[in-house]
Formats: structure tokens, sequence, C-alpha cells
């Protein structure tokens, strides 16, 4: 077979992978976007509030780790990995329609669920990366960009009028997750799919010791200081800010806008992945951190302002917030040794979603002090310090290696 012809199919197998992956993610944030209809039903402590979001990211941390330790990637077919990962996901989310709206049976079904989506979202990766051919950073921006899409769309299931309060968010993206483990056996996983080495635990000290994964992981851990955190918690702020405006429909307003804040950044990964394969990925890392840093200490200023001045704003932030997320990933796979790839990026993934988890579980309470004016100042400071680490990698030699010596 010519290598021409072993890339047959490409552009199908993408959009069924991305299609999958979109769908099965919708997961994530349901209970976010459940969160202010859960009010309503039942008071809910910060701890709890927060933790309907944290539980995902704090199962998601221990999936991946599990997933790698036992190789699960490489003795299931990928494919079928998927889609086991996407139906138990699916099943724990439509379980919580059974459970005490906030209580800790619901915390823990969502928990189930994130450990779920370890067996999605960095397979889909895998079986998306098996297409690349001089096209990674623009592959892996896509599937974050599905990422992205589907994280959004629990807030846009807010809008059915189906009858069912806060269970909307929670029935639907269940059911859409469902259709997703069947989609993804339709794809097909590409020319360069092949084994992974080992989970090797000793080599994680390379995340630690060699410069150039350190200051990758460090940019890294900046940008998902902010993200998730910014993520979890802008529908709340939105509901505050319609709220405030003393427009009818505030319900309505707070979850279309939290989607566009939030899907806009699938069309920012997608561009950034193109641009990172072409300028470079620490010149895009930077960009965005340094775009996303700024949104995030001003949006809080313009929480009495008009429309006009703050959904723009936002719309600029969700679209920096997330779109240099799939070069830290792709940096790892050119620093590393090829041998300890997959090790990396799992102790990069579990360092970040572990980040993450603190951050949704700290952030209400600072809100609580601070008020929505200073709600996300303190997220600022992720991308200050990523901003950094993307620049002294730039200045060493290592830098060479990624993008095609683009830096």
């Amino acid at each position: 077979m010519s290598p021409a012809s072993a890339f047959t199919g490409k552009t199908h197998a993408l959009a069924l992978i991305a299609l999958a992956q979109f769908l099965a993610l919708s997961v994530w944030f349901a209970g976010a976007a459940a969160l202010p209809a859960l009010l309503e039903a039942a008071p809910l402590s910060a701890f709890r509030q927060a933790a309907l979001t944290s539980a995902v990211q704090a199962g998601f941390v221990v999936g991946a780790v599990l997933s790698a330790l036992y190789g699960l990637p490489d003795r299931i077919e990928p494919r079928r990995l998927f889609a086991i990962g996407a139906a138990i996901a699916a099943l724990a989310n439509l379980a919580a329609l059974a459970l005490p709206p906030g209580g800790l049976a619901m915390i823990v079904s969502r928990a189930i669920a994130g450990a779920a989506l370890a067996l999605v979202y960095p397979v889909g990766m895998k079986l998306a990366a098996s297409w690349a051919r001089d096209d990674a950073g623009l592959l892996v921006g896509l599937l974050v960009g599905a990422l992205t899409l589907g994280s959004a769309t629990p807030y846009l299931f807010n809008l059915a009028e189906i009858g069912l309060g806060w269970q909307t968010p929670f029935a639907l993206s269940g059911i859409v997750a469902l259709i997703s483990s069947g989609i993804i056996l339709l794809a097909r996983a590409g020319p360069g799919l092949h084994a992974a080495a080992a989970f090797d635990p000793g080599a994680i000290q390379l995340a630690f010791r060699d410069p150039a994964l350190r200051l990758a992981n460090l940019g890294y851990l900046g940008h998902m200081w902010e993200l998730y955190a910014m993520w979890a918690w802008i529908g709340p702020f939105l509901h505050a800010y319609w709220a405030l405006q003393a427009r009818s429909g505030v319900a309505n307003a707070a979850n279309l806008s939290a989607f566009a804040v939030i899907a806009i950044g699938a069309i920012a990964c997608v561009l950034a992945g193109r641009a990172a394969d072409r300028f470079g990925r620490t010149s895009v890392t930077m960009l965005a951190m340094a775009i996303s840093g700024s949104c995030a200490l001003l949006v809080g200023f313009l929480f009495e302002a008009s429309p006009w001045l703050m959904l723009p704003l936002l719309m600029i932030w969700g679209m920096s917030v997330i779109a240099d997320s799939a070069q830290f990933s792709a940096a790892i796979t050119e620093l590393a040794p090829a041998d300890r790839v997959g090790t990396l990026l799992t102790a990069q993934t579990a360092m970040g979603f572990a980040l993450t988890t603190l951050l949704v579980q700290i952030l209400p309470l600072w809100i609580g002090v601070s008020g929505w004016s200073y709600a996300f100042a303190p997220l600022a400071i992720g991308p200050a310090v990523g901003v950094w680490a993307m620049w002294r990698l730039r200045q060493r030699p290592e830098a060479r290696r990624m993008a095609g010596g683009r830096r």
C-alpha cells in the first residue's frame, strides 16, 4: 500500500471521531449547567456546588492513571474502549436523575462519569493522531475543539423545553453520550496507530528533571489553572450578570451566552492548531495565555457594564482560554524520548486535571469573599506563569524540536 492510499478515508474517519468525542464530552459540565436549577430544588453548600464539577475532574485523573497503568488502550481495541467509556459516562449521568439533587450519591456519580471519560478523551486523541501527516497540531486542535464544544453543550440543553428542570442537561447529555458510543464504532483508525510503550512510573521523573519538559509542563499547568475554573463558573457568573441587568428571560440569556462563550473556543482550537504548525508552539501559547489572563483580570470590572461591552470580552476570553490547550500535549510528543511519550503525556494530564480539581473547588470560596467583580482575577496567575515558562522554553535549544523547528 502506498503512503498516500494509507490515508484514504481520513476526512470521514476524523469527522466521526470528532463527532463522537463532542457528544460524549457533553457529560462533563452537566452538573455546572444544572447548578442554578439545582439550587432552586435544594440548598447546597459552596463545597457541594463545586463538587458537582470537581468530582468529574478527580474521577478523570484516577481513570487516566489506572488506564495507563493497566495499558487499557493497548489491551482493548481503541474504538471499543472509547465506546465503553462513553456508555459508562452516559449511564452515570442518567443515574443522577434518580438521585437526591446535589447529594453525596450524585457527586459520586459525577466522579464515575469523569473516570469513564478518561477512556474517551485520551483514546479519541490517539485515534485522531493515528491519521497525522505533518498536521499533528491541527488534528489535536480539532479534538480539543470537539471537547470544547461538548463542554458547552449542556448549557444549550438547558434551553430545551422538556419540563425536566435541573434534570434536563443530565438527561440529554446522557442520551447523546450513548449515541456517541455507537458512532465511534463506525470510525476507522489511521495508519499511524500502534501500541504504546508500557506505562513507566520511573519515567515520570523526566517531567521534572528535564528542563524542556519541565517548562512545557509548567506552561500547561498555568493554562489549566485558568481553563476549567473559568468553564465551571462562567455559567453562574452569567446568571448573576443577567439578573443584574434586570432583563426578562434571565435563565435563557445566561445559558445561551454561557454556551456561546465556551463553544466559540472550538473555532480557536482549530485555528491555533494550524497556526502552531506554521508559526510555532511557544508563539501560539504565549499569545493565547497573555490574552486570556488579561480577560480574567478585566471581566469582573465590567460586571455592571452593558452587554455590548461584556459579551465581546467574554467571547475573546472563551477563544483565548482554550486556543493553546492542544499545543502543550503536542510539545511533549516532540520533546520527550519516543519510548516515554505515553507515560509523560499521562503525567501531564494527571497533573493538570488534579490542579483543576483544586481550582474549581476553591473558586466559589473566593467568590463568596470578593463578589463577582473580582471573581476571576486569581485565574490570571496561571497564564502569567505559563507565559514565562513558554518564553523560557523558547530560549532553549530543545525548542527547535517543536513544530518542525519553528518552536
